[in-house]
C-alpha cells in the first residue's frame, strides 16, 4: 500500500472521555494521541478503502477501545499501530472484515509496549470472513519489551460456519438473508445503531 497522508489527528486531554464514530470515504490515515487517564472508544466503518491507524497512548492510565469494521470488494489493507508509551495504559482493538469477492483483504496489527511501560494491557482480536475464495491475510504482532504486561491476540480467516448457516436456513431464511444477518452481527456489534455511520454500513450490507 502506498503511503497515505494523515487525514485527521485527534488528541484527548488529561481525564477526557470520548466516543466517536468514523466512516471512511477515501484512503485514510488517522492518528490518535491519548493523554493521562483519558478514555477513547472508536467505532470505525469502512467500505473498500486502504486504512492506516496510529494510536499513541502517551499518558499514564490512557485507555482505548477500537472497533474497526470493513467491507472489501477489491484489494485493500488495514495497518494499525498501537504504541503504549506510558505505564498502565490499556488497548483493546477489534478488527472485523468481510471479503466479498475473490480478492485480497489484509490486516497488519501491531501492539508496541516499551520497556518503561509496565502494568499495561494490550489485546487484539482480528477476524476476516471470505464469502467467496478470497485471499486474506492477518499479521497480528505484539512487540513487548516489558514483563509486567497482560496481552493477547487472535486471528481467524475463513467462512461462516455451515452449521450456523444451516440453522438460520432451517428457520425459513434463504442463504443471502442468512449471510446478511451474520455479517451484521460481525460488523455492527456494539455502538449506537442510530448513528449515521452505522446506518450507512448497514445499508451497504443489505445491498451485498
Amino acid at each position: 500500500m502506498n503511503k497515505i497522508k494523515i487525514k485527521d489527528e485527534i488528541t484527548l486531554s488529561d481525564n477526557e472521555t470520548k466516543e466517536i464514530y468514523l466512516f471512511t470515504k477515501e484512503d485514510t490515515k488517522r492518528v490518535f494521541h491519548l493523554n493521562e487517564n483519558s478514555h477513547l472508544v472508536v467505532y470505525h466503518y469502512n467500505i473498500d478503502k486502504n486504512i492506516e491507524i496510529e494510536i499513541n497512548l502517551d499518558g499514564k492510565g490512557a485507555e482505548v477501545e477500537y472497533h474497526f469494521s470493513t467491507i472489501n470488494y477489491q484489494n485493500h489493507s488495514l495497518i494499525m499501530q498501537i504504541y503504549h508509551n506510558n505505564k498502565k495504559t490499556v488497548s483493546n482493538v477489534f478488527n472485523h472484515g468481510v471479503n466479498i469477492n475473490n480478492n485480497r483483504l489484509s490486516f497488519q496489527v501491531v501492539g508496541n509496549v516499551l520497556s518503561k511501560s509496565s502494568g499495561c494491557t494490550c489485546n487484539q482480536e482480528n477476524q476476516i470472513i471470505n464469502l467467496e475464495s478470497g485471499k486474506s491475510t492477518i499479521l497480528p504482532n505484539l512487540l513487548i519489551d516489558n514483563y509486567d504486561v497482560s496481552s493477547s491476540h487472535s486471528a481467524y480467516i475463513g467462512k461462516f460456519r455451515d452449521d450456523i448457516l444451516f440453522y438460520l436456513m432451517s428457520r425459513g431464511l434463504d442463504r443471502q438473508k442468512s449471510n446478511e444477518l451474520l455479517i451484521k452481527g460481525l460488523l455492527l456489534n456494539g455502538g449506537d445503531k442510530e448513528q449515521k455511520e452505522v446506518l450507512m454500513l448497514q445499508k451497504e450490507i443489505e445491498n451485498i
